[in-house]
């Protein structure tokens, strides 16, 4: 019995020190190495402070910066913990609307959607992603034309020059991926930290003018 018994054991002994130590030790070790950004989740600092990460949206409302895609993600209601509330951007639960294209709730959020970007003077062409919902609800970009349309709304409630901010837009577009995968997409965050950067060099230029 014995006999049969221990080379089970070394194999079971083994493999888990290869497969459930060593060689998720060996795969972290070379993320950190060789991809140490992105092993850490793409996160992007501030003045030494982590202000978000490139691959998760957040809810920006400000008049003075890009709003992101809708987000249909919500979160448990505290007055009722078997109900949810809208919570948009919440990363700690990505999900989408699952709302077909014969969802009568669906065109009405996108139709009041459209009649409050147009209300708030953001837009005057509306891209499908400035009215739709992610599949995660958390996308992190948004397309070139949703971006280029708020720049005037942005430039003004700034008090920034217009073509100055359609510059930033151009210079944050990223293309395709070896001119074939994907599409061409800004990242919002990076954008408006962008034009926070930009804010400081307007106010120091209008001061020795």
């Amino acid at each position: 019995m014995l006999a049969q018994l221990r080379p089970a054991i070394v194999m079971i002994v083994l493999f888990t020190a290869l497969t459930g130590l060593a060689y998720p030790l060996a795969i972290t070790g070379v993320a950190q190495l060789a991809f140490s950004n992105h092993a850490n989740g793409s996160v992007i600092e501030r003045d030494g402070k982590i202000v978000g990460s490139s691959l998760i949206g957040q809810n920006f409302t400000s008049d003075r910066y890009f709003h992101g895609r809708p987000s249909a993600t919500s979160a448990p209601d505290p007055a009722d913990a078997s109900k949810t509330i809208d919570a948009p951007y919440n990363a700690a639960n990505s999900a989408g609307s699952n709302l077909g294209p014969t969802s009568q709730k669906l065109v009405d959020r996108v139709s009041s959607a459209i009649e409050a970007e147009f209300a708030a003077g953001r837009i005057d062409m509306v891209a499908a992603d400035a009215v739709t919902t992610s599949g995660s609800g958390l996308d992190p970009n948004i397309s070139p034309q949703f971006a280029l349309a708020q720049v005037p709304a942005v430039a003004k409630a700034g008090g920034l020059n217009e073509g100055r901010v359609l510059a930033l837009v151009e210079e944050h577009t990223e293309q395709r991926f070896v001119g074939l995968i994907g599409e061409p997409r800004v990242n919002v965050l990076q954008l408006n930290l962008a034009l926070d950067a930009l804010r400081p060099e307007i106010i120091s230029s209008r001061r020795h003018n």
